[in-house]
């Protein structure tokens, strides 16, 4: 062997190595800092700034009465029960993608409504982190009612400690941000 083919090795062992650490170290920031959720003001905006997106997005949720959830892995209905990616389920393949399209353009994850033929509610998923059983969520959801637990700033609420419960705050008219974090 060359005095050339040995520096490259060892080059090769070295830049492996640093490769390894940089990918562990990595993996401790995951798994120390955990997502933390928009801030409240970012959220505002985004829901100042494409408000008729949501308004549609909600007269639409309100007048599917099969749908319970929608998101780009697809539809779920209360009947045919189940999850199914249109055409399959008997949801129209059009009215999905109007939904992906608006979702699209809020840059939401899913929506979600309330079973029944006059649901009280109809939800867009704005923001999701975790993994299993500690997945949390922040939506946007207009509710016909108000609800109790309501606070008064969503920023202030996650330095409260944990275990949290879920809850609301009022954003405009009907419209609340429900947060689980």
């Amino acid at each position: 062997m060359n005095k050339s083919t040995s520096g490259l090795r060892v080059w090769a062992k070295r830049a492996i190595i640093l490769f390894l650490g940089f990918v562990a170290f990595a993996g401790v920031l995951l798994l120390v800092e955990p997502s933390k959720p928009p801030r409240e003001e970012k959220l505002i905006d985004n829901f100042n700034a494409h408000r008729s997106a949501y308004e549609r997005l909600k007269a639409m949720l309100l007048a599917d009465h099969e749908l319970l959830r929608v998101a780009d892995w697809g539809v779920e209905t209360a009947s045919p029960l189940g999850i199914h990616h249109p055409p399959e389920g008997g949801f129209s393949v059009d009215r999905f993608h109007e939904y992906l399209s608006l979702l699209n353009e809020i840059a939401a994850k899913g929506a979600s409504r309330g079973r029944g033929e006059y649901s009280e509610e109809a939800c867009i998923l704005v923001w999701a982190a975790g993994w299993a059983g500690d997945t949390r969520h922040v939506e946007t959801c207009w509710l016909d009612h108000e609800p109790t637990d309501q606070v008064a700033s969503l920023d202030a609420f996650y330095q409260t400690p944990k275990p949290r419960h879920p809850v609301f705050k009022h954003i405009d008219g009907n419209w609340y941000r429900w947060a689980d974090w």
